[in-house]
């Protein structure tokens, strides 16, 4: 369920019991629209998904002005058209425009306020979940990854997420440390014991420090984890991801963070994979890595991992359909994103585990000219109208 409140504006002229009867049917017919419940609040109360300014009649403008500093940036006015609301509603934001502010009128069909206002309420939601939330960096960026490094105080500023730097030598001591786990080599198909006990001690270590460090997430220097403990951090990933917990390899913090928003807007797990091959004749991309999350996937068998030949990837098989396809550049200024069809899966030996097709609906050359960096997040369904919203509203540019 979503929490939205909303704060009226009126005229203090006389209202008749038919004006009171039509803003309650209004009201009534939006909640029913989207299943949810509106809470009537004070003008100051933000504590909330989303909150609405209803304008009521016209002659309101005065009255907004005067309480404007209890509001808060974005503005989102709602509206039902009827005594003069809509040319009051029209008056102050074209004001809030002036004032370099940023705001909206909802105002149309039930149908439409509706799908709006659930719209504005995800998007809302991910806003504030970013500015409450830590995530890790496990040593330092893999050397290969020259442009996938963000500014740490800039990442802070435009989207408000805090980036922790950790020693990957304290995942390597609790890995190596005597702990519990309540995952067993048993809950996975059959494979060398060894790696997979291996890989679970890896898998505890990242679960033990996000929690000591409080983090939604860690990007991981895992490549460093072939030579001091002899094993991959693919399996503890997959598995973290599955859970909720944001987990990339390679150090790749822009990976890390474009997989933390597409998670907050649609719930869903991602898949971080190398682009390995575009077909601009086709428009198509195939994507591959080792750290599908297991939520992602049909089903799987283990292989070795595909750079060392040790330890223990997933070659999943994903379902064909809709997907979503996103990256932010680490400058913070570009971002991609495309729906597109993933077509098939693919087994072939020179490439990551999990290898998939995907058909773009954005023109793939885009990538060949600007691209964002490296790895790109993989989702189910069709969210790029979502994201596409979402880093909009943080001043960011498309591809």
């Amino acid at each position: 369920m979503m929490n939205i409140k909303i704060s009226t504006f009126k005229s203090r002229l006389q209202h008749s019991l038919e004006f009171d009867e039509e803003i309650n049917s209004f009201i009534q017919s939006i909640e029913q629209e989207i299943n949810n419940a509106i809470v009537f609040s004070d003008l100051s109360d933000y504590n909330c998904d989303l909150k609405l300014i209803f304008i009521q009649t016209g002659g309101s403008e005065g009255l907004f002005l005067q309480n404007v500093d209890k509001l808060q940036e974005p503005y989102y006015l709602l509206t039902n058209g009827g005594n003069n609301s809509l040319a009051a509603s029209l008056e102050i934001l074209s004001y809030l425009n002036k004032s370099g502010k940023r705001g909206e009128i909802l105002h149309g069909s039930i149908s439409y306020i509706g799908k709006r206002i659930q719209e504005l309420a995800i998007l809302e939601r991910a806003s504030k979940a970013l500015h409450n939330t830590r995530l890790g960096v496990v040593g330092n960026p893999s050397d290969w990854l020259i442009s996938s490094v963000p500014n740490y105080q800039e990442v802070k500023n435009t989207l408000g997420i805090e980036l922790v730097d950790i020693p990957l030598k304290t995942i390597e001591a609790k890995a190596k440390a005597p702990h519990f786990t309540s995952l067993k080599p048993t809950d996975f198909m059959e494979y060398n014991k060894k790696d997979l006990v291996s890989s679970l001690e890896i898998y505890d270590a990242l679960k033990e420090v996000m929690q000591e460090y409080n983090l939604s997430g860690a990007t991981i220097r895992c490549f460093d984890l072939l030579t001091s403990l002899k094993a991959t951090g693919c399996l503890a990933l997959a598995k973290l991801n599955e859970e909720g917990l944001i987990g990339t390899c390679e150090g790749d913090i822009m990976a890390m963070i474009s997989m933390y928003i597409a998670r907050q807007l649609t719930g869903q797990s991602t898949f971080q994979a190398n682009p390995s091959r575009i077909d601009v004749d086709h428009n198509s991309i195939v994507f591959a890595h080792c750290t599908i999350p297991f939520d992602m996937i049909q089903n799987y068998t283990f292989k070795t991992h595909f750079e060392s030949g040790i330890g223990v990837a997933i070659q999943g098989e994903m379902k064909t359909g809709n997907v979503t396809i996103f990256r932010m550049s680490s400058d913070l200024k570009y971002y991609f994103v495309s729906k597109g069809i993933l077509m098939n899966n693919l087994k072939e030996e020179n490439l990551c585990r999990t290898q998939i097709n995907v058909r773009l609906n954005k023109d793939v050359k885009n990538l060949l000219k600007h691209p964002c960096g490296n790895h790109h997040i993989i989702l189910y369904g069709d969210y790029e109208n979502v994201i596409d919203q979402f880093m909009k509203s943080l001043g960011k540019v498309s591809i």
